[in-house]
């Protein structure tokens, strides 16, 4: 069984930082790609920022420049390093992976979310 458990979320003020940290745990051959998706309230959610198993990364717009994904294949966990934050970047946080578990083909799995509040 293949579980990911987000962490790093909280309060905070505009224009500071947070990062939230995403571990995968369990039967685990191989993990492709990896990503943050957020869900404000009342919205649908929306991918954020994903990354390959090799390194690329790629964003969504209103967060390019401020937002930076990394992942530690060694460790099976992904990153998101959040700065300058806005009110707007207010919600639930999940992490997503495309697992391989062993003995099984590819599989997406999701965290249960962190929530993220910026004050203004």
């Amino acid at each position: 069984q293949v579980q990911l458990v987000e962490s790093g979320g909280g309060l905070v003020q505009a224009g500071g930082s947070l990062r939230l940290s995403c571990i995968v745990s369990g039967s685990i051959f191989s993990i492709n790609a990896m990503g943050w998706y957020r869900q404000a309230p009342g919205k649908q959610r929306e991918l954020v920022a994903a990354i390959t198993r090799g390194g690329t990364a790629n964003y969504v717009d209103s967060v390019k420049g401020r937002f930076t994904i990394s992942r530690d294949n060694a460790k099976n966990t992904v990153y998101l390093q959040m700065n300058s934050l806005k009110p707007e970047d207010t919600a639930v946080y999940y992490c997503n992976a495309e697992v391989i578990p062993r003995g099984y083909y590819a599989m997406d799995y999701w965290g249960e979310g962190t929530g993220v509040t910026v004050s203004s």
